[in-house]
């Protein structure tokens, strides 16, 4: 198949079908982010909500003609055909998506019979006036307007005669694109490839595609239909929607450029497509999906030691494409599982030159394995990976001091308040330092107390501050004997790294972790001079 940008549509509907998603409510700011940041992706549509039935989408509308420049994409107004036994000009809601100002106009309509009987509750014929009658007003008014055929393949199902009378209808009075609906998210890609075929015999005009993910296959059954010849795919960013979603726009584009070989968006917007996923995650309040294709965090991640044993050799030998390609980077994970490829990958991926030194990377191998044992995981705590890693060679980073001792305490007082205390004896070349430190929790306290002993000492600890805090329990046992794992994230401002401790006590768990994060905060931005 032969294609280009400009002759094969990708449509998003982040905006309109994505915010019904549970949980996601964007303000008219987000949707204007979210607008930009798909058309840094290329997308050649943005569907951007029902001006006329949502106020927060009428403003949306009013606010894009003026805030939104974008470069590569139409916005697209969203609505319904003219409802039955009223005259198309009469419609307030055809005349607020007239109003919206869009060079595009999407309409749904019912294409499957029951639908048409039972919800619409009028005839066969006057559903099909209602489309040809409205996407005639909006072509007449300058218009390019596409039809969403709504329960599509069900209705095909049912009665395949009608759901093609709707395409020809709306073909018949202009529209540009008939898109064959999945609105149930029931369809396989076998069954969508036939229907696709049969209509695609039977109507002349462009075809187009709109899965939801009700049985896991909406991006398997866009892709079908564009083998079957569909040339308009629809999707969501990340997948978002309703029930169980829609198809992902960014792993259509993925496969559609990468595997299909069709240059659906320019070729300089591919490698933003991680960037833009999470940025629009962010902005949805949702945590990015690390195990997403092609943009998730773990879509290149390797964790076995035979993968990185060939990856070591070949990078391609284990990854389905460069991860650069859509922005994405090749991890190592470095677990029990590792052998001595995936320390030497890690240490390079890393920055730390692992050249002649085999024995230091026998050691962590055998040192990894017993640790994990132990409950500790390094998968997410490269930082202390890496001064693990540093510690088994000649030039080992020096401890940043001597423990002496630290102690905790927790006071409740009888007006509910509770105050947190730590101190912390430690010798720092040759002198003893004891700080004490209050903190909102034990941890905190800690965390205050240690880097005040150590700050004349080492002033880049001034801009340390923690981040987030993760507690696990491993190994329950009954009553509180258990084995604890914290993950602490850390931050001076510039970066953020992770670390990690292990210990049948949570605090001394706690504590690991704060002196790999200090240690590490040292190591990446040694003291001037």
């Amino acid at each position: 198949m032969t294609t280009s940008a400009t002759d094969f549509h990708v449509f998003d509907t982040t905006l309109r079908d994505g915010a019904q998603r549970e949980g996601v409510s964007y303000s008219v700011a987000d949707k204007l982010a979210v607008a930009r940041l798909l058309d840094e992706i290329g997308v050649g549509f943005i569907e951007g909500g029902w001006p006329g039935a949502l106020p927060k989408d009428t403003e949306f509308f009013s606010r894009a003609r003026t805030e939104l420049k974008l470069q590569h994409a139409q916005l697209v107004a969203f609505g319904s055909t003219r409802k039955a036994g009223v005259r198309v000009e009469d419609d307030p809601q055809v005349r607020a998506l007239l109003d919206a100002g869009t060079p595009v106009v999407c309409l749904v309509a019912k294409s499957d019979v029951r639908h048409v009987r039972e919800a619409l509750r009028t005839t066969l014929e006057e559903n099909l006036a209602m489309v040809a009658d409205t996407v005639a007003f909006f072509v007449g008014h300058g218009r390019r307007v596409f039809l969403d055929c709504e329960h599509f393949f069900d209705g095909y199902a049912t009665d395949s005669d009608y759901g093609v009378a709707v395409l020809q209808a709306a073909f018949g009075a202009g529209a540009e694109v008939g898109v064959l609906c999945d609105t149930n998210g029931g369809m396989l890609p076998s069954g969508v490839s036939r229907v696709v075929t049969d209509v695609r015999a039977r109507v002349s005009g462009r075809l187009g595609i709109h899965c939801q993910d009700d049985t896991g296959c909406a991006v398997a059954n866009s892709l079908a239909a564009v083998e079957a010849g569909v040339t308009h795919v629809q999707g969501t960013a990340n997948g978002y929607g309703e029930r169980a979603g829609n198809a992902d726009t960014f792993a259509l584009i993925g496969n559609l450029v990468t595997k299909m070989g069709l240059p659906v968006v320019p070729a300089e917007c591919l490698p933003e497509l991680q960037r833009v996923s999470h940025a629009i995650a962010e902005l949805a309040n949702i945590a990015p999906d690390d195990h997403q294709p092609f943009v998730g965090a773990s879509a290149f991640a390797h964790k076995a030691g035979l993968h990185a044993s060939a990856i070591k050799v070949s990078p391609q030998l284990y990854n389905h494409l460069d991860p650069a390609v859509v922005g994405n980077d090749m991890r190592i994970l470095v677990t029990e599982m590792a052998g001595r490829a995936s320390v030497e990958l890690k240490g390079r991926e890393l920055g730390v030159d692992l050249t002649g030194q085999s024995d230091a990377i026998g050691r962590v191998v055998d040192r990894v394995k017993v640790l994990e044992a132990d409950g500790w995981s390094f998968e997410a705590a490269d930082a202390s990976f890496e001064l693990l890693l540093r510690g088994q060679l000649p030039d080992a980073p020096a401890p940043l001091f001597e423990l002496e001792s630290y102690k905790t305490s927790v006071e409740h007082w009888g007006n509910g308040v509770v105050v947190s205390e730590a101190t912390v004896k430690v010798h720092v070349d040759g002198e003893r330092l004891i700080s004490t430190a209050e903190g909102n929790g034990p941890v905190n306290a800690l965390d205050n107390a240690l880097r005040q002993a150590l700050v004349n000492r080492y002033p880049q600890l001034a801009d340390v501050a923690l981040a987030d805090y993760k507690v696990r329990i491993l190994g329950w046992r009954g009553g509180t004997s258990a084995t604890t794992r914290v993950l602490i994230d850390t931050t001076d401002g510039v970066g953020e790294w992770t670390t990690v401790g292990v210990h049948a006590n949570i605090v001394e768990a706690s504590w690991h972790a704060l002196v790999d994060a200090l240690t590490y905060a040292v190591l990446r931005r040694p003291a001037a001079g």
